[in-house]
């Protein structure tokens, strides 16, 4: 057995590792940069730089973005997808509502399936899955041929109502699998086993779209782990905040979509229970993106769809909003106007800073030119910012649109900094939800330089900088259970309900999550369950997910559904019949956790190491430079001031006091709100 527990964020800019003592609960951080090319190749580095010996592995779990950024790049698999004849339209069509209804220029979001690769199988089955039609495998075979001299790589299949009866599609997987050996088969009872065909095909679709990327690269990273020495399993993070071995990721691609940002969202759970706050508003600044989620009543946010790039999908995922909004965000003029982002520096070249051959200012290079960043601060010194020629860059910048430097330092900052707080009033008030009830948690590496400004522009009074916040979405991974989530459509009254059908399906699920988890290797007892259904009133469209306690008590679940429409929607529909449409189970295998911290009383060093000067609002200030490493809990500061760390630099302007908590989080609250 190993004696370190393994965390890596592969981010767009750097990969972040966390690698933890599972005896003595010491935690070791680190950064690399992330390898664009081939992402494995960068966690393979930084585990060898980090760790030296694989060997000593017990535990490894990663966020991945590889499956999103192939999404997202438009660089996925080509795919067929097959339907059932006389409804293959139904994807190209998919529906009809508009969101952005004033948009003059609107176009429909692009498939990732064109027309012509959506082939037609002949076979129907009614609403409750009886046969009206066999399925005929003839109709398989002119499909056949042209994934083979197309050389096509992915293959989806969503058949009508195979949500009720998946034969069909089992047979059609297999004929396929027998035939087309390499080939990736996505199946929709598989992938989405619940109502709404155009819902159930476009993420059959995604998944099928992603797969040969996904399973290229898990196999690849697994083969290069194994070759250096670790003959443990490799853990992927699920969008749904729990993770999942390399195997289950490999047959199920889609749930690695979001794997990278949910690591933060655990992490604000497991922060909630730490200091009591239930509700947080989260945000993961990085170089390339912000991240936002909430955690309410001390729980993260979880959705069963989400809408990415206008194409639905039907997944257990936490709600995560995301903008291009990094700390390698670009300055570019646009009809002599200064814009920020949402193009990236990345990696390579990076920020000017970095002197990798950047030539345009990011957001990075403005915090270094107005003194919140420090020569020597990233990384505690060990990489050296260039100032001289960020200078040069700002000067060259300014020019062209009639500012002075400083004045195009600090407006991109305010550009970047309005961008994020909108995404913010998004996750909040777009909801209904009111944001001054909420604490901010900054973290990524730039979240705490842009934190309390972001605080100020949503009247939020206390923010919270927990520890090692440059890689706290990996620390969050090491705080996570191993989670599958099973789903099955039963359309049903509450009125008539059969509770014994009810619980026979619930029961179902569970023995199906049973089998999941002992193939992940998860022990008896530290197996739990959860159930959930999906519940909605008569005639409406859209369902709200109840918890249901293990009594399998209908009328209390109703009762909560109300209460829970009253809190979403303002009023409650009390008496009216409900529909059951979807029953849901979590399988939840429980999986070690980071050992308590606590914050030393008195370190005996002064953590003031220097002074620097800081410009706020135009104003040059002399600010103290504090290393976090040797602040004590307890002890109050004012403002402004510096503080660095190895994975991140807090900045707080004028007007806030900040202490250690007992957990060493640092605690800054509003002195004044100007």
């Amino acid at each position: 057995m190993g004696k370190y527990r393994i965390s890596a964020d592969i981010g767009g800019t750097f990969t972040d590792f966390v690698i933890e003592d599972k005896t003595t609960g010491d935690i070791k951080i680190g950064k690399v940069p992330t390898t664009p090319d081939n992402p494995a190749r960068g966690v393979l580095s930084g585990v060898e730089d980090l760790v030296g010996n694989a060997k000593d592995i017990d535990f490894f779990v990663h966020g991945t973005t590889v499956g999103l950024n192939a999404f997202l790049e438009r660089r996925g698999a080509r795919v067929l997808l097959l339907m059932t004849s006389g409804v293959s339209d139904t994807y190209t069509i998919a529906r009809g509502h508009r969101d952005t209804l004033y948009k003059l220029h609107y176009r429909k979001p692009e498939q990732l399936v064109p027309r012509s690769d959506v082939h037609e199988v002949v076979e129907r089955l009614n609403w409750n899955g009886d046969v009206i039609t066999p399925l005929d495998e003839t109709s398989l075979k002119p499909i056949i041929e042209k994934v083979k001299a197309e050389n096509i790589p992915a293959v989806a299949v969503c058949l009508l109502h195979a949500y009720t009866n998946p034969d069909h599609e089992k047979q059609v997987g297999e004929v396929l699998a027998a035939a087309l050996p390499g080939v990736s088969i996505s199946l929709s009872h598989r992938v989405a086993p619940e109502w709404r065909e155009v819902e159930r095909a476009s993420s059959t679709v995604m998944d099928a779209y992603v797969a040969p990327v996904v399973e290229l690269y898990l196999s690849t990273l697994k083969r290069e782990l194994v070759k250096v020495g670790m003959d443990e399993t490799v853990h992927v993070m699920s969008s749904n905040g729990g993770v999942m071995t390399d195997l289950h990721a490999s047959r199920h691609p889609i749930t690695t979509l979001l794997s990278g940002p949910v690591g933060g969202s655990i992490g604000g759970v497991e922060l909630s229970k730490a200091t009591g706050l239930k509700n947080l508003l989260c945000v993961d600044m990085g170089g390339t993106s912000f991240d936002l989620s909430l955690v309410v009543d001390g729980q993260p946010e979880l959705s069963n769809e989400t809408v990415l790039q206008g194409l639905p999908l039907l997944m257990s995922i936490i709600n995560i909003e995301t903008v291009g909004a990094g700390g390698g965000s670009l300055a570019w003029i646009e009809s002599g106007g200064l814009r920020v982002g949402p193009q990236s520096a990345g990696s390579v070249p990076g920020p000017v800073c970095y002197g990798r051959g950047g030539t345009q200012p990011t957001i990075t290079d403005a915090n270094l030119f107005l003194g919140r960043l420090g020569v020597e601060s990233l990384l505690n010194g060990a990489m050296s910012l260039d100032l001289p020629n960020t200078a040069k860059a700002f000067a060259e910048l300014a020019g062209k649109i009639g500012l002075t430097d400083i004045e195009l330092a600090e407006g991109m900052i305010a550009i970047g900094n309005a961008k994020m707080a909108d995404a913010m009033r998004t996750i909040t008030i777009g909801r209904g939800i009111d944001p001054r009830e909420f604490t901010l948690v900054a973290f990524g590496g730039a979240g705490p330089m842009h934190a309390v400004e972001l605080a100020r522009e949503l009247d939020i009074e206390r923010i919270i900088i927990p520890r090692f916040p440059g890689t706290f979405s990996a620390w969050g991974m090491l705080q996570s259970d191993i989670r599958h989530d099973l789903s099955i459509t039963h359309y049903a009254l509450s009125d008539d309900v059969d509770k014994s059908v009810i619980a026979g399906l619930f029961e179902d699920m569970r023995t199906k999550g049973t089998a999941i988890l002992v193939e992940e290797n998860v022990l008896a007892e530290d197996m739990t369950f959860s159930f959930s259904i999906d519940l909605r009133y008569v005639g409406q469209e859209y369902t709200i997910s109840v918890p249901v306690s293990d009594s399998l008590d209908l009328d209390e679940t109703i009762t909560t559904f109300h209460g829970l429409y009253q809190t979403r929607y303002g009023h409650a529909l009390h008496g009216s019949p409900v529909e059951i449409i979807t029953l849901r189970v979590a399988a939840l295998g429980h999986l070690p956790k980071s050992l308590p911290y606590s914050a030393p009383t008195d370190t005996g060093t002064d953590p003031v190491v220097g002074q620097r000067d800081i410009i706020f609002n135009g104003t040059t200030y002399q600010a103290p430079i504090l290393k976090r490493d040797f602040m004590s809990q307890g002890q109050s500061y004012s403002s402004p001031a510096v503080i660095e760390e190895a994975s991140a630099t807090t900045i707080i302007p004028p007007g806030y006091g900040f202490e250690l908590d007992p957990s060493g989080n640092i605690i800054i609250q509003a002195e004044t709100i100007s």
